[in-house]
This record gives structure tokens, sequence and C-alpha cells, in this order.
């Protein structure tokens, strides 16, 4: 600020004037021996651009030209003088300043007028780099003298420094840090074995040990024999003799039971039975009951296969199970139990037993193992037929009419023409189908150069004059159905018809009277079909004597066989509630006979006759 400037020492107030903030009331000062200078900073107000009000110091920046304010002034800030920033006119502002430092020392006299309070700020400013400056310097040293209230501060921060670097934080999350970063070793720790003395010793029967009270082992009560084989191991190649494993192999008895079936399975003309009246055929069908003696367990496990011998005079029953055994029941032996006899033929499921149509003297089995023997009752042998170690056998059934030719179903789709005439056991031809797999296959019984195969969900009728080795299509695809399905088969006397077993829970008839590109659907009959893991699937089959009746095991309570007609009516039910207390899944009927059979999961026979 231009222009000559006085200095002057206030040491007391002489008239108590009114100014805004001051008290009127007089005060006495007390002189002391240093002198207290007041510092009167100038404070102009100035608008903006923008019509905003600008304090001093925004006022002194724009001023100073980016001058750096002096340390001094900075120290006293820091330590707690109020700055005035609000915006008041200039008398007012300076009456205001006047008033926080009467407040803050009392000892420091006020000016009367604030003219001259103004203008001695202003020679003050002036004369900063004089003498001034050693005073401030002064005045800042006695101030910086910490309160009681800095000083606990000050030492409870330090205390809590000291407290919180005893704790190793740092160090403790690292290792932290560390553990989760670190990758899981691949390798199994092994854990370290228990001391002995630390063991808890359990208490064991002897009993379960084997052993007799002074130690001794016990010897096995129930040896296993040797002629039983683990499941999954074929058998050697080549003939079994004909020797039951229930039976003594030098038992009269069973000499005598194979001179019988020899007499019984001589081969006789077919005599074409005329078709009865569906009356007549129920009425029938009614008249069949099962009593005690005609429910027996014959094989091991559960029952996958069967077949009934042609007989007229006696009952001969053949059923193949999960484990590869064949087990035979001649219900005119008394007592029943000399009756049933036991072969271990397959080492896996037994999937189709067939008597020979011309020589029923023959028995013929089929595995999944990959072999096809056949028993012969008058050499007391089994001859094995057809093997093939490299792939798993699904069905068969005989193409030629003497039986000398047989059609032999693979799961990876593969059909096998089979010889028996030839030597060896190897196959005449082989064939590709474009099925994923093929579960039952059948010839037709009038034009035999046709068959049908069920596959994983379409079933299709193959022309075997157009057979090739790779890629065989179809004559025929029927695929009306959702799921997996379990068996297709033609009617028995004429053709005309398919039933299907499917797991969409139906029973499908189509009709194949006329071999054409489209085959139609007759008939959907809905049926619990879902058996299950523990049961063997059903498979609907045709009465032998019928042309549209076939008949199928049931999941309804209490348990039953039904018998359908081609339309989808239920004919009739065979149950009992004292003697057929399970699901019977594989069923077949007497091909001249009213005699029904069926076989549950449990290698369990029941007999139905009439």
């Amino acid at each position: 600020m231009a222009g000559p400037r006085e200095t002057v020492q206030v040491n007391e107030s002489n008239s108590p004037q009114s100014i805004i903030g001051l008290s009127l009331k007089p005060r006495q000062t007390i002189i002391l021996q240093k002198e207290a200078q007041v510092l009167l900073i100038p404070f102009v107000v100035k608008k903006n651009k923008q019509g905003q009000m600008m304090s001093s110091q925004n006022l002194s920046e724009n001023n100073s030209n980016d001058e750096e304010k002096p340390k001094v002034k900075r120290k006293c800030s820091e330590l707690g003088t109020p700055e005035i920033e609000a915006v008041f006119p200039k008398e007012e502002c300076g009456l205001q300043k006047l008033a926080l430092d009467s407040q803050t020392e009392p000892s420091v006299g006020i000016a009367r007028d604030s003219k001259d309070m103004l203008s001695l700020s202003s020679e003050r400013q002036s004369n900063q780099d004089g003498d001034g400056n050693e005073n401030e310097t002064t005045d800042m040293d006695d101030s910086t003298e910490l309160s009681a209230y800095e000083k606990k501060r000050l030492k409870n921060i330090s205390e809590n420094a000291e407290f919180f670097a005893s704790l190793d934080l740092v160090e403790t999350a690292t290792k932290l840090r560390d553990v989760i970063t670190k990758k899981p070793s691949h390798g199994l720790k092994r854990k370290k074995p228990k001391k002995a003395e630390d063991e808890i010793v359990c208490r064991r029967s002897m009993r379960l040990l084997k052993v007799d009270p002074s130690g001794v082992p016990l010897p096995d009560p129930s040896p296993r024999p040797d002629s039983v084989v683990d499941q999954y191991t074929r058998l050697p190649p080549g003939p079994l003799k004909m020797m039951p494993e229930n039976q003594n192999g030098e038992n009269e008895m069973f000499k005598g039971v194979l001179q019988m079936w020899m007499k019984i399975s001589q081969p006789r003309n077919k005599n074409t039975q005329k078709l009865s009246n569906m009356k007549r055929y129920q009425a029938n069908l009614t008249d069949m009951i099962i009593t005690e003696d005609d429910v027996c367990k014959i094989t091991k496990a559960r029952i996958c296969s069967m077949a009934i011998h042609p007989s007229e005079t006696r009952t001969l029953v053949a059923a193949g199970d999960k484990l590869g055994q064949v087990g035979l029941w001649d219900l005119s032996q008394q007592p029943r139990e000399d009756g049933i006899f036991t072969f271990i033929l397959h080492s896996q499921v037994v999937s189709c037993l067939n008597f020979s149509p011309t020589n029923p003297a023959h028995l013929l089995s089929l595995s999944h193992d990959g072999t096809l023997r056949c028993g012969d009752f008058t050499r007391a042998v089994f001859e094995e037929v057809y093997r093939n170690e490299e792939r798993d056998f699904s069905y068969f059934d005989f193409l030629a009419d003497d039986a000398s030719t047989l059609i032999v179903g693979h799961w990876d789709a593969g059909v096998a023409i089979v010889d028996r005439r030839t030597p060896g056991t190897s196959y005449e031809q082989f064939f590709n189908s474009n099925m994923s797999l093929i579960r039952t296959l059948q010839v037709h019984p009038v034009n035999r150069h046709y068959f049908i195969a069920a596959g994983a969900r379409d079933v299709h009728i193959y022309d075997l004059r157009h057979l090739k080795s790779k890629g065989t299509k179809p004559l025929i695809t029927l695929t009306e159905h959702m799921k997996s399905l379990a068996s297709a088969y033609f009617s028995p006397v004429t053709g005309n018809r398919v039933v299907t077993t499917c797991a969409d829970d139906n029973l499908r008839v189509f009709d194949t009277s006329c071999m054409s590109s489209k085959i139609p659907l007759l008939t959907r009959v809905r049926h619990n079909n879902n058996t299950g893991r523990w049961l063997t699937r059903f498979r609907a089959v045709w009465d032998p004597k019928r042309e549209d009746c076939f008949i199928v095991g049931s999941m309804a309570r209490p348990r039953s066989i039904d018998v359908f007609h081609e339309s989808g009516e239920l004919i009739h039910s065979f149950f009992d509630g004292e003697y057929l207390g399970s699901v019977c899944s594989i069923n077949v009927m007497h091909p001249s006979q009213n005699i029904l059979v069926g076989g549950n999961s449990s290698g369990r026979i029941h007999v139905f006759k009439g």
C-alpha cells in the first residue's frame, strides 16, 4: 500500500464505544512487561466475474503474483489462529477481527477508530521484512508449547503404535498369504500309523473268526464246488458233458430221464389245428389254474429266457438265468425235486433258449459271452455251435425249416449266418446293419427271407437277399417308439402282425400283411413296462396257438400275467394270491396244450395248466 504509515502501540482501550461484537462495559487491562503488538490485516471486498464476493485471502492470492507466504504466518495458522473468511463491509470486517483478537489476548488494547486500525495494520504489513519478523518469531516460540491434551494424545498414539508393532501383524499376514496362494500337492499324504498302545482293541466273535475256543481253525462248513466258475470267465471251448450240477453224475435216475426225453422228442408230422373261436379260447384260459406243485425254483439267479418242450405227454420246461446256468424241470417227476436238473453252460446272461422245431431232442442256448451251444439228449452232450470271443451275442432264430441254419444277432448290430452242418464254430456269412444294437431277432414264419430286429428305438425289417457286408439298409422301419425297445415278434402263423414292447409304457401292434415301405399301426395298448433295474424286462410274445393274442407280464397288484387281443382288449389275467406273488417277466405258452409258464427274477417257475 502506498503512502506514509504510522506505527502505533495500543496498551489499553480508552472509551467504551459501541463496536459490533464487543462488550460496552469498561475492562481493566494489565500491562505485561512484554508489549503485545496487534497485526491488522486489510479485508477488501471485491466481486469476481461471476458476481460472487471474494474474500481478502482470495484477493491477496490474486495480487501477490504467486508469491509464497512467510513461513511464520503458516505456523500461526497451524496453531489455530482463526481466520475470518466471511464477507463483510470493510469496517465490520476490521471490527470483527479486533473482537476475536481481544478475546484471545486480554492485555491488548483496541483502537477507537476503525480507520486508524486499518492504517496500523497496513503499515504493519509493509514492515514485515523489517524488524517485525523478529518479533513474530519470538511470539511463535512462546505459543508452540503443547497443551496437556496434545501431550496425552501424542502419548496414546505412541503407545498404540508400540502395541500394534508387538503383534507382528505384517509377518502374520505374509504367512497367511503364502498358505492361501500355495498350490495343493497332487500326491496323497500318507497318514502316520497309530501307535499300538493308543489303539482300541475290539473284541471279535470266534465264530466269525472261524476258530474254536482253543484257537484251532474250523473247517469250512460249505465249501465252494470246483465246478462253479466265475460269471465273467468264459468256459473253455469244446463240448460239455450233460452232467447236472445238482445231481450225482452216476445217478441212474438221470439216465432214465434222458431215455424218456429221447422218446418224447421223436420227430412228428405237424398237425394243422384249426383256430378256435374267441369264446372257446377264453373258456380254456379260465380253466387254467396253478397249484403248490406247479411252483419251483430251478435256477440260481433271475430268469432271462425260457422255452417249453412241444411234447403233448410230458411237460418239460427250460430256463436260462443271468449267471449262465440252464435249468430243466420235468413236471412229471415226483417228488418235484427229482425232476430239476441244472447245467452250467455259459458264463454270462442266457438271453435266448429254443427247442429245435424239427428235432425237439436238441435244446439250443445263446449267451452274452459269445457262445451258442446245442444240448443233444440222445448223446448227453452240449456241443458248441458258434463261438466268437470278440463279439457279444444277443439273440438267435432258426433260419431254415429244418433248423439246420441259424441267424444270430450281436449287440454291436452285426448279423451272422451259421450253418450247423459244417464243421467248426465260425459263421458262414456276416453282415453289418445300420442299427446301433440288436436286442431281439426273428425270422418271418412264412416268407423266411424276411427277418425283424428290435434295436435301441427303431424296429427294422430286412431282406436277406439284399444284405451287404457294410451299411445294409432296412426294407421297412418302424419309428413310432419314443424310448428303448425290449422286443419285436411276428405273429406265429401268418406273420401278418408284429407286437413290440417299449419302455414308454406301450404295447404296439402293427399290420405287416403287406411288406411295403410304410407299415400301419393298428393298436397301441397302455401298459406299465417299467420293471426297474432288478427285474428282467417284459417281452410280449404271441400265443403259438393263436394269430391274434399275445402274453405279457404285469406290474399290477395282485401279481398277474395278462393276455391281450390284437385290438387292445384284455382277454384274461392269470393270478393267484397264494401261489403267484411275484412279477413274471418272461412267459411262454405251450404250442399245442393249455399250459402257460412264467418265470420271475429269483429263478422261480410258475405253471398254469388246464
